[in-house]
């Protein structure tokens, strides 16, 4: 079995990972390390704030670790909220707040086209403080007016995905898990580990 360190200490997250890489990896995150040394995302991409996490857990832990750097783009508001997806409403700010944000700054635009936005995923494999590769994933899709759905967790229940009807927050954990950023991220980490 596969050991894997995700740099990470959201369980939705660890939750995805385990679910989408199957029973040949065990995967633990930093929960369950307390010691581990909160690394600042102060990258300007997705990209650059993976690495600084799997470069920095991985100096400290022994062993493959993997850090993940997501969030939503959307196009009427130049790309935001991006790097900052999860604090979009403030340091403290939760789903709620940062979708109410998100919301409120679409309705104060005059959009002629549904809201375009994606979500993107960048993955950096790292071992002993040297970066092995990296995997990226986005899915397209439109921002919905109401929040839908109570699965999922983020921006999911106001993301709708190209060619469906439903948002993130209103699929199972396995349709979700077949066509996420994540998921697409997830397939070419999981690829190159087991070659």
């Amino acid at each position: 079995m596969r050991q894997l360190l995700l740099a990470t200490r959201n369980p939705h997250k660890t939750r995805e990972f385990s679910e989408m890489l199957g029973s040949a990896f065990a995967v633990r995150d930093l929960s369950e390390e307390p010691d581990a040394s909160v690394i600042e995302e102060t990258g300007s991409t997705f990209a650059e704030n993976a690495i600084l996490k799997a470069v920095g857990i991985s100096k400290q832990f022994p062993g493959l670790v993997v850090a993940d750097d997501s969030g939503l783009e959307v196009d009427a508001l130049n790309g935001a909220p991006g790097v900052f997806s999860a604090r979009y409403a403030g340091p403290e700010a939760n789903d709620q707040d940062n979708i109410g944000r998100l919301l409120s700054e679409l309705r104060g635009r005059s959009l002629t086209d549904p809201a375009c936005a994606r979500f993107r995923c960048v993955l950096a494999l790292a071992r002993d403080g040297e970066l092995l590769d990296t995997f990226a994933g986005e899915v397209e899709g439109t921002i919905v007016g109401e929040p839908r759905g109570s699965a999922g967790f983020g921006y999911d229940p106001v993301f709708q995905p190209a060619g469906l009807t439903k948002t993130f927050a209103e699929l199972s954990a396995v349709e979700k898990n077949r066509i996420s950023h994540r998921a697409r991220a997830i397939r070419l980490l999981r690829d190159a580990l087991v070659d």
